[in-house]
């Protein structure tokens, strides 16, 4: 794969990952864990960003793991990368991929095709943006 067309994508968990049932693990969402595996396969960096913390994040992540997913980082840029009250907690990523974009959430199918597409100008690397809010 062409690095120049691979991205850091920061995935929510719940409702994107799996069905929404918070504080519980819901379904895996149809085609979730195979698509995300092909993403990191083709290059992408993957990046759990979700609202759990503590027990419930351990939980997630465990999940992931037992489904053959593992992150390069969660809830942060990097791996290692330590909490700072004072600095943003801001995630560093291309695309954000979560159920509550603006025009809801496509599909994992879709999203591998956006990503993956070479004519799709997502696949071109640009400026950052939110997947389904930007699209010029």
């Amino acid at each position: 794969m062409d690095l120049t067309k691979t991205f850091t994508l920061a995935i929510d968990f719940d409702g994107t990952i799996v069905e929404d049932a918070y504080p519980k693990i819901g379904k895996p969402k149809l085609f979730a864990f195979e698509t995300l595996k092909k993403l990191q396969q083709d290059g992408h960096r993957l990046i759990l960003w979700t609202y759990r913390y503590g027990k419930t994040l351990h939980e997630a992540v465990e999940f992931c793991k037992e489904n053959g997913l593992e992150f390069y980082a969660v809830n942060c840029s990097f791996p290692n990368e330590e909490y700072n009250p004072k600095k943003s907690r801001k995630i560093n990523a291309d695309l954000f991929i979560d159920d509550r974009n603006v025009g809801g959430f496509y599909g994992w199918g879709e999203i591998y095709q956006l990503l993956s597409d070479s004519d799709n100008p997502l696949s071109l690397p640009k400026k950052k943006r939110f997947l389904g809010l930007f699209k010029s």
